[in-house]
């Protein structure tokens, strides 16, 4: 936010904070209180934070029921032929792309995430019911459509909200867990859903695959209702915070970049984020990179109908679909606790990457059904890349906060384009073998990793240049460096 135009989020209101600003590098110089407080400062947001796993987990079983209610009766209800199905997919991305800049940037300005993310969930969630009431194609796209247009709100302005609190060599982990919503999702929703479409058709007269949407989106609703009195605003405005915190809170974003958060950081007016982002190019290249990467992890939506090809029952079939979620999960979380101790993000993302191009290649090769499932275990560890790409992302434009704000909605914004192609990849006239779909995922997946080591290239060659500004200010303490 501008100086000039403070808003809720502003610093003004907190006027502890700006009597006792000048004195606080010697209020926190006491090394082991200050350990003890920051101790108990993550302690409380780790907790409150964890709030955001659940929604995320909630905000992809929305948006994915479809996938799991497809061959349990939504295709023959609604009449849905050809590549509609497809469109019913890419059309909640349009949605997606559109909501999300505005989205971020309104949050950025008012400062309550703890309300308007919540409030968001409440309508996706309402939204999601009413799929259930659909009985054409136009009503099912009209319901999709709406539903990314309001889900856009969460993840950009979640990431956002995380960076407004987390250092660097800490935040790589939390995005993680966060991310972790998204494949437990992938993994649990599949077994929930399962469950519903096995017990739930005919009751009251409503096939199971509408009983799966009212049943998700009410307890969306209910989960957002809890989500208001758990999840915390930002450092300056937060109210249960203590003075101390607060105040070691703002400390410990300055000390991460060397430059304050807020007021030490925004120029220019409203909208002068949103050029700074748009005018640099880096914005756009790595987006495009992360755009082509999600192209390669289109399997995921079509995982029921991969799994699907091994020839099991629709109730074993959905089962199949948690394994190489879970294992992916689990792998996520070690290899970012090794990125963070590290502090190396391009390398660990690539490796991941390499591994699922390995389970694209098997299944190219071979119909067999062992050597098949083992590969949607390998394919399903590229997912840890995308994390640590996200990651890599969230801290690579720290400042200002309102450049940080929308330069992650855009590159979201540019990423779900990836997600409307990626819908196309996976034509049923190429099952069951797909080798077509998964030739372009190996395609797409080496262009990402490509793109990016340019990406760290120029990264690297911007430390250099910090290297020489301190050396020739003769400043001997190492300050703010590009992870690579």
């Amino acid at each position: 936010m501008s100086t000039g135009h403070p808003g809720p989020a502003s610093l003004l209101p907190f006027k502890e904070h700006k009597e006792l600003e000048p004195d606080i590098n010697i209020e926190f110089s006491n090394i082991e209180p200050r350990n003890k407080l920051e101790r108990r400062l993550l302690w409380k947001l780790d907790l409150r934070m964890s709030m955001l796993v659940l929604v995320y987990i909630l905000n992809f079983i929305d948006r994915n029921n479809v996938s799991a209610a497809r061959s349990r009766g939504l295709v023959t209800d609604l009449h849905l032929e050809g590549k509609q199905f497809a469109t019913l997919l890419s059309i909640l991305f349009v949605g997606y792309i559109i909501m999300q800049i505005p989205s971020n940037m309104f949050l950025n300005y008012i400062g309550k995430p703890s309300l308007y993310l919540p409030a968001c969930m409440v309508i996706w969630g309402i939204i999601s019911a009413l799929t259930g009431i659909t009985a054409n194609v136009t009503g099912v796209l009209l319901t999709r459509f709406f539903l990314g247009f309001v889900e856009a709100a969460f993840f950009p302005g979640a990431v956002f909200l995380i960076s407004k609190w987390y250092k660097r060599d800490e935040i790589g982990l939390r995005l993680t867990i966060l991310s972790c919503g998204n494949i437990i999702s992938s993994a649990f929703g599949a077994l929930i859903a399962s469950g519903i479409l096995n017990d739930m058709n005919d009751k009251l007269g409503h096939a199971a695959w509408r009983w799966l949407f009212y049943i998700e989106g009410a307890l969306t609703v209910f989960v957002a209702i809890v989500a208001v009195f758990v999840l915390p605003d930002f450092p300056t405005n937060t109210k249960w915070l203590s003075d101390d915190e607060r105040r070691l809170a703002l400390k410990r974003m300055e000390e991460d970049v060397g430059v304050g958060d807020e007021t030490e950081t925004e120029q220019g007016g409203r909208c002068h984020g949103l050029y700074l982002a748009v005018t640099d190019w880096k914005v756009w290249w790595i987006a495009l990179a992360a755009a082509s990467q999600t192209v390669a992890s289109s399997f995921v939506i079509y995982f029921p109908t991969l799994t699907a090809t091994l020839g099991y029952n629709p109730t074993v079939t959905l089962l199949l679909v948690a394994p190489p979620f879970v294992c992916a999960a689990i792998v996520a979380f070690f290899w970012s606790r090794h990125s963070d101790r590290t502090q190396e993000r391009f390398y660990h993302m690539s490796v991941s990457y390499v591994i699922g191009i390995i389970g694209f290649i098997i299944s190219m090769c071979t119909m067999n059904t062992a050597a098949r499932y083992l590969s949607l275990f390998l394919m399903e560890q590229s997912n840890p890349g995308i994390i640590l790409l996200l990651t890599w992302i969230s801290t690579s434009f720290p400042r200002p906060p309102s450049k940080r704000a929308v330069c992650f909605s855009l590159i979201n914004s540019i990423l779900q384009l990836g997600g409307i192609a990626g819908s196309y990849v996976w034509q049923s006239n190429w099952g069951p073998t797909y080798r077509y779909s998964y030739g372009i995922c190996l395609a797409a997946s080496s262009i990402s990793i490509a793109m990016c080591w340019v990406f760290r290239q120029h990264l690297k060659t911007l430390n250099k240049k910090l290297e020489e500004e301190e050396r020739e200010k003769g400043i001997k303490e190492k300050g703010f460096r590009y992870l690579l």
